[in-house]
């Protein structure tokens, strides 16, 4: 607890998910004030062509903070 689930573009490298799930941890573990070792990142890779069906599509209305204007 808690988990966060990233999605996301393909074409970063490994070491630039790590950065990424890392930073997002460190700064939930922050603002949460828990530890990090509570906190599990995952980061799926989404093609372009799929993102509004998996991703938009899949979100509930309520369970969105912010969203994207593309």
């Amino acid at each position: 607890m808690p988990h966060i689930d990233i999605k996301m573009y393909p074409g970063r490298s490994d070491e630039t998910k790590m950065d990424i799930a890392e930073g997002v941890a460190d700064f939930l573990s922050e603002k949460m004030s828990m530890e990090k070792r509570y906190f599990s990142v995952s980061i799926e890779e989404v093609k372009k062509e799929d993102w509004k069906e998996s991703v938009v599509d899949a979100i509930d209305p309520a369970d969105l903070y912010v969203e994207a204007d593309f």
